[in-house]
């Protein structure tokens, strides 16, 4: 694919018009350089858990590689880990005619590498969430690579990670169903037609946030292609609170309602037996010692009216130009329960993908309100899913579990249902406890070879 001048700041909106004004600004303010053709970077992170990676040419077994695959490009063998025995694969497979392709990695039966061994019967599909990309998994390969009969992928969604970065044209001038529509099916269509050229039949398809969220989507659309539906602390199944946005206009954030502080000024959190009257109380007295001040609304609504606008952290990332590694570092410097060594590989895989063109990344303003609620939120629409669905949250995550409890009691009874609360851990779960996820994922994977061995 003929490469293109690559913009600092990228096409947004229903019009297609770049923002001038910050292209302008961008000729005094360099950033760092990225590139789709750097592995180095990738190969590093995912040689620390473990993995193998070599190139399809490189392969000991050409026999196990699907004849449908078409591989816009493939990593080489650039790094490998001293101590490594789970060979994958980097592909970036095409997925149209138009040079577009989704970034994988393929862990293909393992287990079982004699070239006269018969392809696995099961496939588990990784997506990742957003802001991030494949590399983020890297703590969970190797343990689920080791589940007999399956082969394991994981993608960049399209305009994200590593995978091509096409113009992602918001409809946001348009009504708001036709806005999230548009997002959903550019998301969702990729996927199918990844599927297509990967000549999987089934899968059973496991998303972590944002991921979690299309990744329900595509079930909806494509039962007869999922084996079974893992939502890892999916955003975007509850109902927002009514006035959720004109709080957030205010300066407000998501905050737990509290009753009058006791004695020795510790607030305790609302709890079944609180009464009207104290709720009152308590509303009124945080209106009064808690009342934003008029910085925080201004900065409350203005990052509302770019989130509406489709500008999407990335931006902010490349904006910061020199300064934009710190930013990075800073984020991912709060993973403590990650060794210095990981941390480091990780913020450098997550800077340079944030790095490349803007694309598909400013779709979670069509998608999801300010404070992350979703448009059209999942908890109705996931009533009518027909495949196995499981759920997992972590212990401390800021995602409510009790949005998967009400998906499950709508479908509880018509399909296999699941839910795990993984300890020790937040929203990123797989990061802070592989251990506890990779078990639970294992689980649901050899419950499938199972069944269909009766």
């Amino acid at each position: 694919m003929a490469s293109k001048p690559e913009p600092m700041f990228p096409v947004w909106g229903s019009g297609g018009s770049s923002q001038g004004a910050f292209s302008l600004f961008s000729r005094f303010w360099p950033r760092a350089a990225a590139t789709k053709d750097d592995h180095q970077i990738e190969l590093a992170l995912l040689a620390d858990s473990g993995l193998k990676v070599v190139s399809p040419s490189a392969s000991s077994d050409q026999s196990q590689l699907e004849p449908s695959l078409t591989s816009h490009e493939s990593a080489t063998t650039l790094a490998t880990s001293a101590s490594a025995d789970v060979v994958a694969e980097l592909l970036d497979v095409d997925i149209d005619s138009e040079g577009n392709y989704i970034h994988t990695l393929a862990i293909r039966n393992n287990n079982q590498q004699a070239s006269n061994t018969p392809k696995a019967r099961h496939s588990l599909v990784m997506t990742h969430g957003y802001f991030t990309g494949l590399g983020f998994f890297f703590r969970n390969y190797r343990e689920l690579s080791q589940v007999p009969d399956w082969d394991i992928y994981s993608i960049d969604w399209l305009g994200m990670g590593r995978s091509s970065r096409p113009k992602y044209l918001s409809k946001r001038g348009e009504s708001e169903d036709a806005r999230v529509a548009h997002a959903e099916s550019f998301f969702v269509e990729s996927l199918e037609e990844w599927r297509q050229r990967m000549g999987i039949e089934r899968m059973t398809l496991c998303g972590h946030s944002f991921g979690g969220y299309m990744s329900a989507l595509y079930a909806l659309k494509y039962p007869e292609r999922v084996e079974k539906l893992v939502l890892v602390s999916p955003i975007g199944i509850p109902e927002a609170p009514p006035d959720f946005e004109d709080r957030l206009r205010q300066g407000h954030g998501p905050a737990r309602r509290r009753i009058p502080p006791s004695d020795n000024n510790t607030p305790e959190y609302e709890s079944a037996e609180t009464t009207d009257a104290a709720v009152k109380a308590a509303d009124a007295a945080a209106k009064t010692l808690n009342e934003p001040s008029r910085t925080r609304k201004l900065m409350f609504g203005m990052a509302m009216n770019l989130w509406e606008r489709n500008f999407a952290p990335q931006w902010v990332v490349r904006t910061a130009g020199p300064l934009s590694r710190r930013l990075i570092d800073w984020y991912i410097g709060r993973f403590q329960w990650l060794s210095e060594t990981q941390r480091t590989a990780l913020s450098a895989y997550a800077h340079q993908i944030s790095m490349l063109p803007g694309s598909s990344e400013s779709a979670l303003g069509d998608i999801l309100r300010p404070g992350a609620f979703a448009r059209r939120p999942l908890v109705d629409r996931l009533g009518s899913v027909a495949v196995p669905t499981v759920f997992m949250y972590g212990a401390n995550d800021w995602v409510d579990f009790t949005g998967g409890e009400q998906v499950i009691r709508r479908i509880a009874g018509r399909v296999p249902t699941g839910l795990f609360r993984i300890s020790q851990a937040g929203h990123n779960l797989h990061l802070e406890n592989p251990a506890e996820f990779n078990n639970v994922l294992a689980g649901e994977m050899r419950a499938i070879s199972s069944q269909s061995t009766l």
